[in-house]
């Protein structure tokens, strides 16, 4: 029935197209650059779907289109149409040439009698059309007949794609409680087909799954809600499938599908809510200041800043006792306390607590109530408290001749709770370190252990404890700060020590010294001095003393000359009185020395200790210095005891028998850049006097055996002085062979003096044979450090000089 109605289709539009010109694609045959004429003309011949030969005669070299339908499935080779001359008569003359789009591959066509044929199934989706070119030439001379003509195969359309969607899923949001007819979104399929040719790409939406929820319009695709209000707290997450289905929706059409998720938006529709009209709660009366005692939850079926609440205490029994805020991350109200609890006071209190929403909706207002209420209580709970103090700190004075035993003050303490337990006292002892106060255990009357001093220390901060006699766990302390008055006690000084010098041409009246005085107290009205010269000193003063009236005085002299010849040094003694109550006075020296001075007052001759006084030096001082340089001397004298002690060496050898093995550290120059060993000969020993078999003593050998002693013989001529060179010769051999020597290099010296002098004796005096009868030749193998000798004594040279 549909190829019916396809070929039926496919003939009406070919009527049409035959009888209006301008609906065909016309294309113009090229003949050498004229139009038309009246040469040899090609006939287009095709069928139409059903196989129908269709033929045309061409018209003004116009061509008409070829047309083939997509996507063939037979097995022979598609046939599309037939090229004929007017100038073939059939004997085989002509033959047909094709090319341009897909000629050869795609296309072929017959030489000889111009059928063209498609080979492959093809598909308008990838082409929609193939441009190709044709021409007649002669077989035998190969020369067109008609110049090269253009024609167009048209691929004919068939429903063989099914819409397809852009997004497979879709994600939307619609607020919820929203109208009906809200646009939720709009969904968009495509077809590849030809949407020029028949229905094959026009889509239909439809949906599939979602009613009465939401729908969809059929040509634009556009989502709608179907239902109006609808509540996210009911239900929040949808699932809709939207088809799309071509040929208009008819039957036979193909379709695709789409799911389309639609999540409900929340909108602040719904207020806080109290589960529980009345809450009950409990706090010690110990909480501190600060703390929370109570927490609400309100809820709210809606989320995010919708569910955002606010909470407020509308009344309560104890104003000013509490606070309430929100937590913002969990929504909770927290209810807090301001004041401190009394349980003895107030044992309840009562509070409403009000919610409603932070960010209302006024398009919801009208639903429902915007808030909520609810009864808090709570109960205050007993605690035993420890005493309390009546105030935050004790301040209290005492003089500091106040006797032991004096009481100086009191602290009192009660038990808060209402047993009214009594309560003892205490002091921290960390606190007073001294002992130098105490408290009654019973009444906290404070007094002294011992008596004071405030020269030495100004300030007792202690601190007393109150217990309770029922439970002694329970304690609380209080700070007692005990200032000490001061009283008159010490005498007044000279504020430094003063020494001076009169010149022994000074006038009289002349001042030669200021001086100040220094109190420990410290006296309310500030210090008051006062200066005169001792009694005993008066009669036959000297030097005078004058009060400033500003705690200082002036030294005047009171003769007009001093001789430093009859009196070098004088004693002034200076009385300081104070005006406090008991007055307190001291008798203080000023020290006076005489020296010769210019007629400017310059000092220019005095005694050597009034020299060194005057430099600025005092008794002390001198004495400090006196005492370090003993010091250092003693120092140095033991230093050098030592170095002498060291110096008093273990001889080297202490007996001929006792043979070792030493490294020996000796000064002496040695023989020169040859010597680099600086070996003193001097250190050995007769070897005949040593032990045979002497094992090492720098380590503790495992067995042992005993090195083997070989005895070398020296020729005769060298027997005399070869006793050394055998000895050492022997001890290598010795340590060459000892199994016990330790596995690494070592320094073995011994001490052999040697079997007596070759040279015998140097002097002359004592010379039995004069110095041509010596051979002095034995000096050249004695080594290096005898060759200059062998040189100057040995040879021919030598006694050829000597004969001269």
């Amino acid at each position: 029935m549909l190829r019916g109605r396809t070929v039926l289709l496919l003939l009406v539009l070919w009527a049409y197209l035959c009888s209006h010109g301008d609906g065909l694609r016309a294309l113009r045959r090229t003949t050498g650059g004229r139009r038309g004429g009246t040469g040899v003309g090609l006939t287009l011949t095709g069928q139409d779907a059903n196989g129908v030969p269709l033929r045309r005669s061409k018209r003004g070299w116009m061509w008409n289109q070829f047309f083939l339908l997509e996507e063939y499935t037979g097995l022979d080779h598609q046939y599309v149409g037939k090229l004929h001359s007017d100038g073939d008569r059939g004997d085989g003359s002509i033959r047909y040439v094709l090319t341009g789009d897909g000629a050869g591959s795609l296309f072929i066509i017959d030489e000889n009698s111009g059928d063209i044929h498609a080979t492959k199934r093809l598909d308008r989706e990838e082409k929609a059309y193939y441009t190709l070119r044709a021409k007649a030439v002669n077989r035998i001379t190969n020369t067109s007949l008609e110049g090269e003509s253009e024609f167009i195969i048209k691929i004919h359309d068939i429903n063989d794609n099914e819409p397809k969607f852009t997004k497979d899923p879709y994600f939307t949001e619609v607020p919820e409680m929203s109208p009906l007819g809200t646009v939720v979104m709009q969904v968009t399929a495509t077809d590849a087909d030809d949407p020029t040719y028949g229905n094959s790409a026009r889509v239909v939406y439809s949906i599939l799954q979602g009613q009465p929820y939401f729908s969809v319009e059929p040509n634009t695709g556009v989502i709608k809600t179907a239902l109006p209000n609808m509540d996210r707290e009911t239900k929040e997450n949808y699932v809709v499938v939207i088809q799309a289905k071509d040929m208009a929706g008819q039957m036979g059409g193909l379709s695709g599908t789409t799911t389309v998720s639609i999540t409900l938006s929340d909108v602040n529709d719904n207020p806080p809510r109290f589960p529980k009209s009345l809450y009950e709660f409990k706090a010690p009366e110990s909480t501190e200041p600060g703390s929370t005692v109570a927490v609400l939850r309100a809820t709210d079926a809606d989320i995010g800043r919708n569910a955002e609440m606010t909470y407020r205490i509308t009344s309560s029994d104890g104003p000013a006792m509490f606070d309430i805020s929100t937590n913002r991350s969990t929504q909770d109200g927290v209810i807090t306390l301001r004041k401190s609890l009394d349980f003895e006071r107030k044992r309840s209190y009562t509070l409403r607590i009000q919610v409603e929403n932070s960010n209302p909706d006024p398009r919801f207002l009208r639903y429902a109530a915007t808030t909520d209420g609810a009864t808090v209580k709570l109960i205050v709970e007993d605690v035993d408290e420890p005493p309390v103090f009546d105030r935050v700190g004790y301040v209290m004075e005492v003089k500091e001749d106040v006797a032991v035993g004096t009481i100086i003050g009191s602290v009192s303490a009660t038990d808060p709770d209402s047993s009214r337990s009594p309560v003892r006292y205490s002091i921290d002892r960390r606190t007073d370190m001294d002992r130098v106060l105490n408290v009654h255990p019973g009444n906290g009357s404070v007094f002294m252990l011992r008596t004071l001093d405030r020269e030495d220390i100004t300030w007792h901060n202690i601190s007393v404890i109150a217990t309770e006699f029922n439970n002694p766990r329970l304690m609380s302390r209080v700070p007692v700060n005990v200032r000490v008055l001061d009283v008159n006690d010490n005498a007044p000084t000279f504020a430094t020590y003063y020494e001076t010098f009169v010149c022994e041409n000074a006038k009289a009246n002349q001042r030669i010294q200021t001086v100040s005085a220094a109190d420990a107290d410290e006296p309310i009205g500030g210090h008051r001095f006062f200066f005169s010269l001792a009694h005993e000193a008066s009669v036959k003063a000297n030097f005078t003393v004058r009060d400033n009236k500003d705690n200082t005085a002036g030294i005047l002299t009171r003769r007009n000359s001093y001789s430093r010849l009859q009196r070098s040094t004088y004693l002034v003694p200076v009385v300081i009185s104070d005006s406090d109550f008991p007055m307190q006075s001291s008798t203080n020296t000023l020290t006076v020395h005489v020296c010769t001075c210019d007629r400017e007052g310059n000092m220019q001759l005095c005694n050597q200790e009034a020299l060194v006084l005057t430099a600025g030096l005092s008794t002390g001082a001198l004495m400090a210095i006196i005492f370090c340089v003993l010091i250092l001397l003693m120092i140095v004298v033991l230093f050098a005891a030592l170095r002498r002690q060291q110096r008093k060496k273990e001889p080297l050898i202490i007996s001929k028998e006792d043979v070792r093995d030493n490294v020996v550290s000796y000064n002496d120059e040695g023989g020169g850049e040859e010597d680099t060993q600086a070996f003193d000969i001097g250190t050995l020993r007769n070897p005949e006097a040593t032990e045979e078999s002497k094992q090492r003593r720098d380590m503790k050998p495992e067995t042992l055996h005993p090195p083997v002693r070989r005895t070398v013989i020296l020729p005769p001529a060298h027997r005399d002085n070869a006793d050394v060179r055998n000895f050492i010769d022997q001890r290598l051999q010795e340590n060459d062979q000892d199994p016990t020597a330790p596995p690494y290099d070592s320094l073995a010296t011994y001490a052999y003096e040697g079997s007596g002098s070759v040279a015998e004796s140097l002097s002359s005096l004592g010379s039995m044979t004069t110095e041509g009868d010596q051979d002095y030749n034995y000096l050249s193998e004695w080594g290096p450090r005898f060759k200059k000798l062998a040189d100057l004594y040995g040879g021919e040279d030598s006694d050829s000089c000597r004969d001269s």
